[in-house]
């Protein structure tokens, strides 16, 4: 007796609601909404076929028990869209830009003069970049600039190396990959000095900076990124 007390009042209240959700629109609420009126049949299948769409994908049972137990704001659901990988375009491997050539430079163009002007916007280039090399400018920041300046025009001459034909060697940088610098000499021929075991130093308005290249063994867009940390002394 005390269990229909306590179930009879939620299923006449639950029974109640269906007949509130289902029941016949009057003809003035319908005319004021724009609707046309449904018997409660067709009201009924409307509001079952609502709610599956607006509802998550759930069996029928935990919709139900949901709806029983709580409140549920209907409103539009939105299915989640999965993100499309965007594919990385390919470029070319090492074997295709060998085969192609592309960063040869061709033997009439190894010309000392060619590259000149290259020189001089490197040079304002690094003016810029350094707020004009003023006197008064301290030497380790401008160090620090340069090590992760692009270094194609620069001037460059080898002072110390462990392999002593390389010492002396001066001209323009032409290409800089991770291991070597590709070098024109004012004999307008092509050098190809490693950074390993050797000592570059570059001089520009009065003031010279020294670059080992065994701690320097990155590409040029690589540089940008990298921190490089003050050492007292730096073997070869």
């Amino acid at each position: 007796m005390r269990a229909r007390l306590v179930i009879g009042p939620r299923r006449l209240r639950r029974d109640s609601m269906e007949g509130q959700l289902y029941r016949r629109l009057a003809p003035e609420e319908s005319g004021e909404l724009r609707l046309q009126p449904q018997d409660s049949e067709k009201a009924k299948t409307f509001v079952h076929a609502f709610l599956k769409r607006s509802m998550p994908k759930m069996k029928d049972e935990a919709i139900q028990d949901m709806l029983t137990r709580k409140a549920v704001v209907l409103e539009h659901y939105h299915k989640k869209q999965t993100k499309q990988k965007r594919k990385k375009t390919k470029g070319f491997t090492a074997k295709q830009r060998r085969e192609l050539r592309l960063f040869e430079i061709e033997p009439e163009q190894q010309r000392y003069a060619i590259f000149l002007p290259l020189h001089e916007l490197w040079k304002q280039y690094i003016r810029d970049l350094c707020h004009g090399l003023k006197p008064d400018a301290q030497p380790h920041m401008i160090q620090s600039k340069l090590l992760k300046a692009d270094l194609h025009g620069a001037i460059v001459t080898v002072t110390k190396s462990k392999c002593p034909s390389y010492v002396g060697i001066t001209g323009i940088i032409l290409q800089e990959f991770k291991h070597i610098f590709k070098i024109i000499t004012k004999e307008d021929k092509l050098k190809v000095v490693p950074k390993l075991n050797n000592v570059f130093s570059l001089e520009l308005d009065g003031f010279i900076s020294y670059i080992y290249g065994s701690k320097f063994l990155l590409r040029a867009s690589e540089r940008s990124a990298k921190k490089f940390k003050l050492k007292g002394t730096i073997d070869l």
